[in-house]
């Protein structure tokens, strides 16, 4: 017989949810930080998961994440890998503010990315010429010669991404790409990598760039879609997972 069990005093004071247009990283931070200001944490004190959080505000985990790495960066919380995230030592008066960082966050560029990055490396399967080619490799080859580096693999990553965009001939999906990556290079995208960017993490890129090119030199569209499309979903799946 199945036995019951009753929910947690943390989901029995469930917060109604927050409007559609209200699901930014930045108002969801705003909310967890007023939790924290009206007592219901104190300093020091460990937050629930992030589960819990996000079932609380009925948002995703990843809003949850990119609101928690927000704020982090604000010294609000403090994120201890392997042991959960913890209330930081905040001035007593008056109350602290949120302030909001700027643009998207990181998985809503990452996203964003899936979508147009997979379709723009079927185009550049097709359109791409023998120098684009060249110019793709080139930046492959920096990528594995710098897996050591994390600033030089970085700008050779972007470098290769760019240069599929640049072999489609087209100027505004070359424009697209390069916003979708400057998007990217934010002080919250910076924050997430410190605590997931790895040298296996480099590694498992550089053999999902090399399936890509691979699919562009055998003018493989359906190919070289999925191999993008697979790339950016692991990167994606690595930033969401459980802190370390």
């Amino acid at each position: 017989m199945a036995t019951q069990t009753s929910p947690s005093p943390f989901a029995a004071a469930a917060t109604p949810p927050l409007p559609a247009a209200d699901r930014s990283y930045q108002k969801l931070a705003a909310q967890i930080l007023e939790l924290v200001t009206k007592g219901e944490f104190a300093s020091g004190a460990r937050l629930p998961s992030e589960r819990a959080l996000a079932e609380r505000f009925d948002v995703s985990r990843t809003s949850v994440r990119e609101a928690i790495i927000a704020l982090e960066l604000q010294g609000a919380v403090e994120v201890r890998g392997g042991s959960g995230i913890y209330v930081g030592q905040l001035p007593g008066s008056p109350s602290p503010v949120f302030m909001p960082q700027t643009g998207p966050g990181p998985f809503e560029v990452l996203r964003a990315r899936c979508l147009i990055e997979s379709e723009i490396a079927s185009v550049a399967a097709v359109t791409r010429q023998d120098a684009d080619l060249d110019r793709i490799f080139t930046a492959l080859a920096a990528m594995r010669e710098h897996m050591d580096d994390k600033l030089a693999n970085a700008s050779a990553d972007r470098l290769f991404h760019l240069r599929i965009a640049e072999s489609t001939g087209n100027s505004v999906l070359l424009q697209m790409v390069t916003a979708l990556w400057d998007h990217a290079r934010g002080p919250l995208w910076t924050q997430m990598e410190a605590h997931f960017h790895s040298p296996a993490l480099r590694a498992a890129s550089q053999e999902d760039h090399q399936r890509v090119f691979s699919a562009l030199l055998a003018r493989d569209a359906e190919g070289a879609r999925a191999a993008m499309r697979a790339h950016l979903e692991r990167v994606i799946s690595e930033f969401a997972q459980a802190w370390r």
